[in-house]
């Protein structure tokens, strides 16, 4: 939740990313779960519009992974993983085990 009011402070500059962080932070401060779209987005947008390079380049490494992780972590914790395995889809009326 800090990381989004952080990230909604220093995005004054770009209303997109601004409104974003502003609405999961809200939903956070509400008790509602914010979804992994809500927050890719967030950092997707972050990313795009150069918040996230200004925001490495005013605040020391350690402190910039202490806000950008966070955000992240929740994202990798919630976001289903994609299989690059081929699907298998059976044949109608074929013997599986032949």
């Amino acid at each position: 939740m800090d990381a989004t009011l952080v990230v909604f402070t220093e995005s004054a500059e770009h209303p997109a990313v601004a409104q974003l962080a502003r609405s999961a932070y809200e939903r956070m401060a509400n008790g509602e779960e914010v979804g992994y779209q809500a927050l890719d987005d967030l950092i997707g947008q972050a990313s795009g519009k150069g918040v996230l390079r200004a925001m490495k380049g005013k605040y020391d490494p350690v402190a910039f992974d202490a806000i950008i992780m966070p955000i992240l972590a929740e994202i990798g914790r919630t976001k289903p993983i994609r299989s690059s395995r081929p699907q298998w889809h059976p044949t109608p009326g074929a013997d599986p085990f032949a």
